[in-house]
């Protein structure tokens, strides 16, 4: 059952909150979903939006002014919240990098998450049925994108079920988890200890083993007063990964904007724009 929490008009379309029961969580599960206005008449192009650590379904759509551009480029834009919630697990909370509100988008294997934190799943099966089967989506036109932990998402999503996302772009994404503290305290957690497991979840990694996968392009964003870039993002891992799969990569370095979402709301009108291309109207 899907339960409409709020709704508010917004640009000539309707901003919703909604929660439901998940199969793939096990847990109720909350996200967000932008129609604009030409959603009304028609069904229109899907982008789904992938947060960052610490944050849940509402922090982009009160915090990116994304919907304007949603509404202007008729795009029906989805936030899913970040993780499972009151889990129960024992060190679920304890960290604002790990547990709830981290769930770094993957299928646990490990016990105790494995029961909860099923966070692929639940996005590219559970609610993109419920997105398509609910409001007036275009299954056929799904584009994805995510900021840190949620370009990360978006990346590793995206060259993981490129049947199902057509197009991708990041802000400040995690591009090689493998190499930084915030996906290797994730993935021995949720992963195990057999670091090739993990190669599973990198971007850096999975693009080398692949040719061309977005052949219009990928789009990323960086700030280069961003204080984790040299410790936690590594963009430079993942441009070289593309230059080796021959993967068009814009990659645009901007000096002085940070890791905030005073730097996504200053380019958030270009990712619209660039996924607008790709996805049709």
């Amino acid at each position: 059952m899907l339960d409409c929490t709020s709704e508010h008009a917004c640009f000539g379309g309707t901003q919703g909150f909604y929660r439901h029961p998940s199969s793939a969580i096990g847990l109720p599960m909350r996200f967000s979903v932008y129609q604009p206005p030409q959603a009304k008449h028609h069904a229109v192009p899907v982008l789904f939006y992938l947060a960052g650590l610490t944050c849940n379904e509402e922090t982009f759509m009160t915090k990116a002014g994304a919907q304007r551009f949603a509404a202007q480029h008729g795009i029906l834009l989805v936030t899913p919240d970040t993780s499972p919630r009151d889990t129960g697990i024992a060190g679920a909370t304890t960290d604002w990098d790990f547990g709830e509100g981290a769930g770094f988008y993957l299928d646990a294997t490990q016990v105790p998450w494995q029961a909860h934190f099923r966070m692929e799943s639940y996005i590219t099966e559970e609610l993109r049925d419920l997105i398509v089967g609910n409001f007036p989506a275009r299954a056929d036109r799904i584009g994805v994108f995510g900021h840190s932990m949620g370009g990360h998402g978006a990346l590793v999503l995206a060259l993981r079920h490129p049947d199902l996302f057509h197009s991708v772009s990041a802000f400040a994404p995690v591009v090689a988890p493998t190499q930084c503290a915030w996906g290797q305290k994730a993935f021995s957690n949720y992963l195990g200890n057999d670091q090739t497991a993990w190669l599973d979840y990198d971007a850096s990694a999975l693009m080398t083993s692949r040719r061309t996968p977005f052949p219009h392009g990928i789009l990323i964003d960086q700030g280069l007063g961003d204080k984790f870039l040299q410790a936690q993002l590594l963009p430079e891992r993942f441009e070289t990964a593309c230059q080796q799969a021959s993967q068009p990569l814009t990659l645009r370095r901007h000096a002085g904007y940070d890791h905030s979402y005073y730097f996504i709301s200053s380019f958030i009108e270009d990712h619209f724009a660039f996924h607008q291309r790709q996805l049709g109207a």
